[in-house]
């Protein structure tokens, strides 16, 4: 190669590279200086999960990003829609009720601006009681006084709906994983039912602790739930997830999404997309339940839009987004 040709590649390359350069600042230039992720109470996987997915999108990608304690996937399907947060954490089942005008939080206020982002993980909805109470399972909850969780979250959504679907009465509460744990260590409640993704931290602590059983669906209750919420799907905690759980438990479980506003610059949601789906290995530190944080499990939302960023690194994947996906 000779002298003035090696002069114009070196030229030609440091031009790219600027342009490259300028393209990136340029494309960064709409990014917010900080990002807000909505979680749910301390205790609960959303808690852990969305702090650490903050955490790790500050290291990576230099913005100043932080979870933030909510009531749960209600609340934040609102906080996103609003603007007020820039990512939630939320379960499909509150998450269809927002986005058809229909939540607790916010009734006739259709969220449509909200668009997915990735898959997380399943939420299984199942309780926690002291051994010598002797519940095995929802009818024994008769009369009986069970925490549901944070009032708005999935726990405090759906479980009160399935207890009326079963003709099960119980005097209901609402408090933080960490609150509804201490309360039953101290026997102010009977029993703590639940929805996170597994193992619990509040579940597993109380069962290093004391003498508890986990409890989820007799085989009749178990039907009746499947044949009445077609947004939840059968699952199976197996035994030994916590500490002296000795049989499995039957229960249902919901999709997790982590879900922003329409208007978050598509390529602020191609990058962060594209670093929890092509990280497993770091997402499982922040949590076990991001087993299921991978790019084939796009499949278990069956109504909200991805966001246009999202949908690009999917289809760089090879995958179709169908077009009623698309946001």
């Amino acid at each position: 190669m000779n002298h003035r040709l090696t002069r114009w590649v070196i030229v030609a390359a440091t031009a790219l590279a600027l342009t490259a350069t300028g393209a990136m600042a340029q494309d960064r230039t709409d990014w917010p200086r900080n990002i807000t992720i909505g979680t749910a109470s301390v205790g609960g996987v959303y808690f852990v999960y969305g702090n650490g997915l903050a955490s790790f999108i500050g290291e990576s990608l230099g913005i100043n990003a932080s979870g933030e304690i909510t009531g749960g996937p209600t609340q934040n399907a609102t906080l996103v829609q609003m603007k007020e947060h820039q990512i939630g954490l939320v379960t499909m089942g509150p998450m269809y009720e927002a986005w058809t005008g229909r939540s607790e939080l916010a009734p006739g206020m259709p969220h449509n601006d909200v668009r997915a982002l990735f898959p997380m993980y399943e939420t299984p909805l199942h309780g926690i009681a002291l051994r010598r109470s002797n519940i095995r399972s929802i009818a024994d909850l008769e009369g009986k006084r069970v925490s549901v969780g944070p009032a708005g979250g999935t726990a405090g959504t759906y479980w009160p709906r399935f207890f009326e679907t079963l003709g099960v009465r119980v005097r209901p509460s609402f408090s933080g994983a960490s609150d509804a744990a201490s309360q039953l260590k101290d026997g102010l409640i009977d029993a703590f039912a639940f929805a996170a993704g597994v193992p619990i931290g509040a579940f597993s602590q109380l069962a290093a602790e004391t003498d508890v059983r986990t409890f989820g669906f007799s085989p009749e209750e178990h039907a009746k739930i499947l044949e009445n919420f077609p947004e939840v799907a059968a699952y199976t905690i197996p035994a030994g997830t916590y500490s002296g759980q000795t049989e499995d438990d039957a229960t249902v479980a919901m999709w997790n999404f982590a879900i922003a506003h329409r208007d978050m610059p598509e390529s602020l949601a191609y990058e962060i997309t594209k670093l929890v789906l092509e990280n497993n290995d770091r997402m499982l530190q922040i949590h076990a339940a991001a087993r299921a944080t991978l790019t084939e499990n796009w499949v278990n939302n069956g109504f909200l839009p991805f966001h246009p960023g999202a949908v690009r690194y999917f289809e760089e994947q090879g995958i179709t987004i169908p077009d009623e996906l698309r946001g």
